[in-house]
């Protein structure tokens, strides 16, 4: 194109009279732009350069050859003054623009104009929109600056799109249990770069992770650095957009706007998070191929011909999903793949110092979490860990010197007694002093607790209007709802304004589901998990058991039943629900007493006989964090004792007591780098009751 001429006359030294132009006249022009920031000699060349190379680009739609050169060239540049270098950039691109002008060349300077204000306008939007967040929480209470709060996640390339539609909750234990590893951590800002050795440009990555581990935030601060221009300058344009969003127009017919289908000239960049909340899931196999942009179709045609490429193969893609949706897309679509761990140990700590400024207070509330196994895992999670400052904060405010929560369920129930209390203050006009059960407060639990288990029993993390149809909820009182418990239930709004709701995570979604099943069965005998099942099923009860042990019982026997653990975690919350110490927290919601120790002792029995049972090590694992929430740690206790007095005898170990021997090791707070599996013996029946330990080891002796 000209420009490339007008580019290259401008590096001749003696050029001839039409790249020096006559601009004397406009003179005072030109003296009036002031360059800030750019260094002197050689760097003013790579900046003239770099400026002119995206200049091309938005004039030029054969620009792919310069595109890598030019990301080298600008790292040169990385630690300048942002205001200095943006100033400096609007300086350039008036020269550029006067040049052209002067030189008849009205329309690329209209072009060029066009595109820098449309990039400009979109970059202030976007900045608006993701410079602060709700932590935890959406568009309720104070907003936190991203840029103050954000703290670096652990994201490593790697893994495979395989479905792993075990609970996530399963998963991050599996993670915590995994040794330091040498692996290829990710920066969210070089998403997009190669790692070293790798030719072929990245158009799509995939970033997988949990519920809450931090994927949306990732997105959000790649968006937010490249509005603030802090990186990946090369792009012209970005585009986020959610699921959610994206669901609300499944019946609409759409196409690609005039001015976003042009954006093949630019390098542009579309994000996608939450592939998991797609409704329904995207087809691969049975859309159909769509190549013209000016035709309208269904939102999920039009996104599955922008993943195949079929659609501007020339914009790159992010999607974010969980684990268990992750083979929605084809592999062949896919160019890399990356895993958000959410915090290793070290940035669990920093966390909690940016929370909370009293350093004291901070290493009692570091010490506290490392006492709870459960709580120390589920803090990998960055959302759990607002839930337990939330929480622990509140507790040492109004409890000084108080015993501090240990167990998940007892966390939980503190996270829903502070959210009860900023209700009665905030919305109600009472004092904190009063009591926090009222009656609204009471119907709002009843009803979010329905929706929390009907939806838990599908699968589903999103709600919308049909989905609280069903449960009886209209979607004004679901709007008041999540008005009311901000923290807990959040509403929000697609593109078109159409309202979609969800727990602020899927673990608040259990714990709600397990006290509505909990409530029901003490305030009315009803026992909603006999109601699930089939006739084929069978719970192991005897007749002369109490309604509350088979009660118990058949929730431990659904659990094991479930073929990927989805009801792992509310089973932990359920038993623990039954402890006479937490009825006392919830009392006021208990129309009747629960359960009483006999009862306790029996399920304990009864866990314990599952134990024996030659269990899988993650069902076996689950049932001891059972154990724990219903304060009983006799088996763990029998084998640590045996294990501290050297007594340990491996040919005699029952089948619960080496499962209680693997959940010691596995929650051992040192990782297991060299498994010494001699010292165990070497039979093979102690290799295959100590295969998840050699598998969580980096070697075994």
């Amino acid at each position: 194109m000209y420009l490339c001429c007008f580019c290259f006359r401008l590096q001749q030294p003696d050029c001839p009279e039409p790249s020096c132009l006559s601009f004397k006249s406009d003179r005072s022009k030109i003296d009036m732009i002031e360059f800030k920031g750019v260094p002197p000699s050689d760097n003013i060349v790579t900046f003239v350069k770099n400026e002119l190379k995206k200049i091309q680009k938005v004039l030029s739609s054969d620009y792919q050859e310069c595109l890598e050169s030019q990301r080298e060239n600008e790292e040169v540049l990385d630690s300048e003054d942002e205001e200095h270098r943006k100033s400096s950039r609007e300086a350039f691109l008036k020269i550029t623009l006067h040049f052209l002008r002067r030189m008849k060349q009205e329309e690329l300077a209209g072009h060029l104009q066009s595109s820098k204000r449309i990039s400009r306008e979109l970059k202030s939007n976007l900045k608006k929109k993701f410079q602060c967040v709700f932590e935890g929480i959406a568009k309720a209470g104070n907003p936190t600056v991203l840029n103050q709060i954000y703290t670096e996640l652990y994201n490593t390339e790697g893994g495979t799109a395989e479905v792993n539609d075990e609970h996530e909750v399963r998963q991050i234990e599996t993670a915590s249990r995994k040794p330091n590893r040498p692996e290829t951590t990710i920066r969210q800002e070089d998403i997009f770069k190669p790692s070293p050795g790798r030719d072929k440009p990245i158009r799509t990555v995939m970033t997988k992770g949990v519920a809450g581990i931090g994927k949306t935030v990732l997105t959000q601060k790649f968006t937010l650095d490249w509005a603030e221009d802090k990186a990946n300058q090369d792009i012209q344009f970005t585009f986020p957009f959610t699921f959610r969003e994206l669901n609300v127009l499944k019946e609409k017919k759409v196409q690609l706007e005039a001015g976003i289908y042009r954006f093949e000239e630019f390098q542009v960049v579309f994000i996608f998070d939450g592939l998991d909340e797609c409704r329904p899931p995207l087809d691969f196999n049975n859309t159909e191929i769509l190549t013209d942009v000016t035709k309208s179709t269904s939102v999920h045609v039009l996104l599955t011909n922008l993943i195949r490429g079929k659609l501007l193969p020339s914009a790159r893609l992010w999607i974010t999903t969980r684990p268990a949706a992750a083979n929605q897309i084809p592999p062949e679509c896919v160019d890399m793949m990356t895993e958000v761990r959410g915090f290793t140990d070290p940035q669990k700590k920093e966390y909690f110092r940016k929370r909370f400024r009293d350093q004291k207070q901070a290493n009692r509330i570091i010490s506290h979490i490392k006492t709870s196994r459960s709580v120390h895992i589920m803090c990998h999670i960055p959302v759990f860990c607002w839930i337990t400052a939330t929480v622990l904060e509140d507790v040492l405010k109004t409890r000084e010197g108080g015993e501090l929560p240990k167990s998940l369920t007892e966390m939980f129930i503190h996270f829903l007694v502070v959210q009860s209390k900023l209700k009665n203050v905030k919305y109600d006009g009472g004092a904190e002093t009063d009591p926090q059960w009222s009656p609204e407060t009471r119907k709002m639990i009843e009803s979010l607790g329905k929706l929390a288990f009907e939806q838990l029993q599908k699968g589903n993390l999103i709600f919308y209007k049909s989905d609280l149809t069903e449960c009886d909820i209209d979607i004004g009182a679901a709007s008041v709802y999540s008005g009311v418990f901000t923290q807990i239930f959040i509403e929000e709004r697609g593109l078109y304004q159409d309202k979609v709701f969800c727990f602020v995570h899927l673990s608040v979604q259990e714990f709600l589901a397990a006290l509505h099943v909990h409530l029901t069965f003490i305030n009315s005998g009803v026992n909603l998990l006999a109601e699930q099942q089939s006739t084929s099923q069978k719970f192991e009860t005897r007749k002369d058991e109490s309604a509350e042990t088979q009660f118990y019982q058949s929730a431990v026997d659904k659990a094991l039943q479930s073929r990927n653990g989805h009801l792992d975690l509310f089973l932990r919350f359920l038993l623990g629900l039954s402890l006479q110490t937490n009825h006392n927290l919830l009392r006021g919601l208990l129309t009747q007493t629960g359960s009483s120790s006999q009862t306790n002792q029996e399920t304990v029995q009864y866990i314990k006989k599952k134990i024996s049972k030659n269990l899988s090590a993650e069902r076996s694992i689950n049932l001891f964090h059972c154990l724990n929430e219903l304060n009983d740690h006799s088996l763990v206790e029998e084998i640590q004792q045996y294990l501290s007095s050297g007594s340990l005898s491996i040919d005699k170990l029952s089948p619960a007591q080496w499962s209680a021997l693997v959940f010691i090791l596995l929650s051992s707070e040192t990782d297991l780098d060299a498994f010494d599996l001699k010292k165990y013996s070497g039979s093979e029946e102690a290799l295959l009751r100590l295969l998840p330990v050699v598998k969580a080891s980096n070697k075994a002796l």
